[in-house]
């Protein structure tokens, strides 16, 4: 799954829009490196993003396309 749609469907960044221009501007790595929106995230990988001075770091747990809104929490694990 592109890294900008699993942003999206795992509610980490609401829109995928939004979680395609932090991608494009260098806020997103995957495993240490940046990456772009295209990127193909799969499980194991480790997400950090960068808001302002503050940042999130999760690991992929799954790569579901759909998934409802309660389950979404259930695709990645803070760290």
């Amino acid at each position: 799954m592109r890294l900008d749609k699993y942003l999206k469907v795992s509610r980490l960044i609401k829109r995928r829009t939004v979680a395609c221009d932090a991608c494009n501007a260098g806020r997103v790595s995957v495993n240490g490196e940046v990456r772009k929106a295209s990127y193909e995230v799969k499980p194991g990988d480790v997400i950090e993003i960068r808001f302002g001075e503050k940042s999130v770091k999760a690991e992929v747990i799954s790569t579901e396309e759909v998934v409802r809104k309660d389950e979404a929490a259930e695709l990645f694990r803070y760290l």
